[in-house]
């Protein structure tokens, strides 16, 4: 695992993934698979991992997260960044930063929350875990009025903020002011689109974002890594046919579910055996498994054949 800080030269060297978590049947890490599925992303070329929203990390439990941090220590190569998540409560945030502390993980993300929250509690919530942590994290922007562009940029000026991931979707990813204004807080160079494929091209292009993070990379890791590529090279009717791969299996994941699709996609394509999903999310329903594995294996297969 890869531990000196995480940069912005990084942000646009690799395609941030973002893997699901296997376990077994009793609900356990499942070692060997997530090994597979990391295995899988770095013969592809993907040197960085966020471990968040898909592999349902809202939902671990903190005495079982000294145990997700040795395996996940364990299964990346030596020049792969790996960056898990705390949160989204406060005090589990805090609990998690003691345990981080002696760790050698560059940064971590704050997953955004949920619960009642005040953009000024946010803002001072990611301060204190920052400076608890002992370095400079993650921001996760997934919705308005979440954090204020102005607190981001508080942030980022005192040193507290390695990489922002910006997930706010919008009908026209074009039209998107919040996003404007954001940059004027934060250069571009650390402001990751953190919604996949799909506005991959219009983040790069029009806002100047310095890289993506993707789920169906770990179907499809040489495509995602060829799109970061073309979008770099200012490719943009070639990334376009790149992108179209990911389409169908990105509409079934906006459709059902982004985090249970890619879950099951996993395992359907033959790379790793995903097994249960930690509640409170179950697995997706079996009626939707054959479009499922008909997305994942095409996919796959056409990202084999660029191999």
């Amino acid at each position: 695992m890869k531990t000196t800080p995480l940069t912005p030269a990084e942000l646009s060297s690799s395609v941030m993934a973002v893997p699901p978590l296997a376990r077994t049947a009793d609900l356990a890490l499942n070692r060997d698979a997530n090994q597979a599925i990391v295995t899988h992303l770095e013969a592809g070329g993907v040197r960085m991992l966020l471990y968040g929203g898909n592999a349902n990390l809202y939902h671990v439990a903190v005495e079982e997260y000294p145990r997700l941090l040795d395996m996940l220590e364990s299964i990346a190569g030596a020049d792969t960044c790996v960056i898990p998540s705390v949160g989204p409560e406060y005090g589990r945030m805090m609990d998690q930063a003691a345990l981080l502390r002696g760790r050698r993980f560059p940064t971590a993300m704050v997953l955004p929350a949920v619960a009642p929250i005040t953009e000024a509690g946010v803002a001072a919530g990611i301060r204190r875990f920052a400076e608890a942590f002992g370095r400079p994290v993650v921001v996760y922007i997934k919705s308005d009025g979440y954090l204020a562009p102005a607190s981001v940029g508080a942030l980022v000026r005192d040193g507290l903020v390695s990489a922002i991931k910006y997930a706010i979707v919008r009908r026209d990813p074009r039209h998107d002011p919040y996003l404007r204004e954001l940059l004027q807080q934060a250069p571009a160079r650390m402001v990751v689109s953190g919604i996949g494929e799909r506005p991959a091209i219009v983040h790069r292009r029009d806002f100047g974002l310095q890289g993506f993070t993707s789920g169906a990379v770990c179907i499809g890791p040489r495509g995602s890594m060829r799109l970061l590529h073309l979008l770099q090279q200012g490719a943009w009717e070639e990334a376009e046919r790149v992108r179209a791969a990911y389409l169908p299996l990105e509409d079934l994941r906006d459709a059902l579910n982004p985090i249970r699709v890619l879950h099951e996609a996993v395992a359907l394509a033959g790379i790793a055996a995903t097994g249960p999903i930690l509640p409170l999310l179950s697995n997706l329903e079996p009626e939707h498994h054959e479009a499922v594995r008909a997305a994942a294996t095409a996919l796959l297969a056409r990202d084999r054949g660029a191999a």
